[in-house]
């Protein structure tokens, strides 16, 4: 069997492992001659994946009982909308700090329902980097609903090293670095993330709320299916089945290969190893300032341009998939989450050897 090394933003790379507990169960789920997808989501076989889901992912993060787990639909642009829905209005302000594409359109949101203040934005420097220590000033949001961060970007390549210091509840789109590190649950109100990085298969986001945050919804009625209460209450709606199932059995692999410390030392070497190659020389540079640098996505651009479609064509060649940039920003980018394991990133480094060599 052929396996490419894979370096997709996502839909990403998923445990092998997995993928081939998934295969062997695909038709005949646990002897009961019908595959998971082909039954209830009400049923008992699904509702222990679903529970065993929830309580997996509130031991990986530490999340005690004031804790709540839903698994919904429509990736975090349902949440750009869902979550300033739930807790803006006229008389409410949040805090969102602008770092990139996705936070850019989370806050588009969010001004439909109350105001919205950003201390920071990133913009008119192309989001080349995130805000340094002293110049992010959150002392005054205490009076702020939440403040929004996307803790990693994916087309631009940055990252931030630990949580903003807030004096209110923190509400991140962690959609492509969960459960790449440990978290400070006692800083966050609310966490989202899409599944397709480091979780699962797309089709599914997972959503963390703290009961007390919860409490301080707005008063207004809000849509049945948008309203976080109704989906912590039951299952209101219809889940994705397999994705849950598959998030399930990732939830099980982070657990069985040590858990989020042994993930976090991971991808520093991952990372670490291959900046280290970027800054060798001038040959290739990143894109982002060294201190903003993401561990889950590496961006950068050969020092001539032209030189690039070669580079991905020849990558492509050696099994190197999926390191074209994102269209709106170009250049190369691997991504390197959870399930990329350390063998790819050393094959992308000895390629990276050679092009230098051949076109240096």
């Amino acid at each position: 069997m052929k396996r490419v090394h894979n370096f997709s933003a996502g839909p990403a790379v998923l445990p092998l492992s997995v993928l081939e507990r998934a295969q062997n169960e695909l038709v005949n789920y646990h002897d009961k001659g019908s595959s998971i997808i082909e039954m209830s989501h009400r049923g008992p076989e699904y509702t222990a994946v679903h529970e065993q889901a929830t309580a997996r992912l509130k031991q990986i993060t530490g999340a005690d009982e004031d804790w709540d787990v839903m698994f919904l639909q429509g990736g975090a642009s349902m949440q750009f909308l869902q979550v300033p829905y739930n807790f803006l209005n006229e008389d409410r302000k949040a805090v969102y700090i602008d770092t990139g594409s996705w936070s850019s359109k989370a806050m588009k949101e969010a001004k439909m329902f109350g105001r919205v203040d950003v201390p920071f934005s990133g913009k008119d420097e192309n989001y080349t980097r995130l805000p340094e220590d002293g110049e992010l000033d959150l002392t005054g949001s205490g009076d702020a609903q939440y403040v929004h961060f996307t803790s990693n970007n994916t087309i631009f390549g940055t990252q931030f090293a630990t949580e903003p210091d807030a004096d209110t509840p923190l509400v991140c789109d962690a959609s492509s670095d969960f459960l790449s590190r440990p978290l400070d649950l006692s800083r966050y109100g609310l966490i989202y993330a899409g599944a397709q990085k480091n979780l699962g298969p797309s089709g599914v986001t997972v959503v963390m709320i703290r009961k007390s945050f919860l409490d301080e919804q707005r008063p207004e009625a809000i849509p049945t299916i948008l309203n976080y209460k109704t989906h912590v209450g039951k299952l209101f709606h219809t889940p994705s089945v397999f994705a849950v199932y598959m998030v399930n059995y990732v939830l099980e692999w982070i657990l069985d290969s040590g858990g989020l410390s042994h993930f976090e030392t991971v991808n520093e070497q991952k990372a670490a190893r291959l900046y280290e190659e970027l800054d060798r020389d001038d040959f290739y540079r990143g894109t982002v300032d060294k201190g903003s640098r993401s561990r889950m996505n590496v961006t950068f651009r050969i020092h001539d341009a032209e030189l690039e479609p070669a580079f991905l064509k020849e990558a492509a060649g050696r099994d190197l998939v999926a390191l074209k940039g994102h269209r709106s920003v170009g250049g190369i980018r691997a991504s390197i989450y959870n399930a990329c394991p350390e063998e790819s990133v050393e094959a992308l480094i000895a390629f990276m050897k050679d092009f230098r060599a051949a076109n240096g």
